[in-house]
């Protein structure tokens, strides 16, 4: 009798599971009909990335697989150079195994462009994207943004009012600011380098010479500013947005000013492998991270979303309603390096 009833209940699962299936399926435009059907016959993809914690893109492949049932979605989840090392040793090896690279370093897609490695493919969802992303993917369609992220100002609410709270960057070399500014070291991080190229672009470096001043606290990663905002060692600071609102939610008294100068954009690109194993799984994951669901979670998760239209929780603004800036892969490429060694003569650090 128990046997009978239990597999009733597993029957009536099933025929739920097909009924859902097939009503997400009839509601699909043709070219995503089409593309999951080929991605069914695949059975499974991997993806490298080191876009997202662990937490995270395991997040986004259980909604992929509930979204298009029939398609595992398998992630391997570390730093951009060991993924970028272990995509080169599959590549040597003949043995490919991530259908989709995303890095969050710039440099290496056109790298990979160059060694033929990189599928030509421009998502049907492109035209989603919010206006500002779409410049920084690739103009031929090799690659496409499906992360971004911001630098903005971060400022201790128990110490900084919103009214009294800096508007734009230039507003931190102010003296009333002087030994309550929090930033951190070019030569440490990836972020605080790149924002260090933004500064000396849009302001020249007297903007550092006037920060200088203003005796900042330097810490090495981006996310040291939030560390010294927490423990009132300092009022306001460059950080992440992301980290910043993460720590908010742990109780945190931290808020995002949106500077009037631009925030820096920090954008990650994702692309299919032309030795891809399951390359319509692959591109469909590309779709779905220029999806609805995707970039809802993006936003759950403090992320930017890539693609207009999607909600943002409170004291967030949607990235289309934000003024952001970036230099060039080119600029970055040839800044960092010389940002460095200025950051050095100028804080003596």
């Amino acid at each position: 009798m128990r046997s009978t009833t239990l597999k009733t209940i597993f029957s009536a699962f099933i025929t739920t599971c097909a009924f859902t299936a097939s009503i997400t399926q009839a509601a699909m435009p043709a070219w995503e009909k089409d593309l999951y059907e080929a991605a069914k016959k695949e059975k499974a993809f991997t993806v490298y990335t080191a876009h997202y914690n662990t937490a995270a893109i395991g997040e986004l492949c259980n909604a992929y697989e509930a979204k298009y049932p029939g398609v595992k979605c398998n992630f391997v989840r570390t730093t951009t150079q060991v993924a970028y090392q272990r995509l080169q040793q599959d590549i040597k090896s003949k043995n490919p195994v991530a259908s989709v690279f995303s890095s969050t370093d710039v440099s290496h897609y056109p790298k990979l462009r160059e060694m033929g490695m990189l599928m030509k493919y421009k998502p049907h969802n492109f035209d989603r994207m919010v206006e500002s992303l779409k410049k920084y993917s690739d103009a031929d369609h090799y690659s496409t943004v499906t992360s971004a992220a911001l630098m903005l100002i971060s400022y201790n609410t128990q110490l900084v009012s919103e009214k009294d709270a800096p508007k734009s960057w230039l507003d931190l070399t102010d003296p009333k600011w002087k030994n309550k500014v929090a930033i951190g070291h070019p030569a440490f991080s990836g972020y605080v380098g790149t924002w260090v190229v933004l500064m000396r672009k849009l302001h020249g470096w007297d903007f550092f010479e006037k920060l200088e001043k203003n005796n900042p606290q330097i810490g090495r990663s981006v996310n040291d500013s939030i560390t010294m905002l927490n423990a009132k060692e300092r009022a306001i600071g460059a950080s992440s947005e992301v980290t910043t609102l993460m720590n908010r939610d742990k109780g945190n008294p931290l808020a995002v000013v949106y500077p009037s100068d631009g925030a820096l954009l920090m954008v990650s690109p994702s692309a299919v492998m032309t030795n891809a194993p399951s390359p319509n799984a692959g591109k469909l994951f590309i779709e779905f991270l220029l999806g609805t669901e995707a970039n809802e979670l993006h936003v759950k998760n403090h992320a930017l979303s890539n693609i207009k239209g999607i909600k943002v929780g409170p004291g967030k603004k949607p990235l289309e309603q934000i003024k952001v800036d970036r230099p060039s892969d080119a600029e970055i490429a040839k800044g960092i390096p010389e940002v460095k060694s200025l950051f050095r003569d100028t804080f003596g650090i």
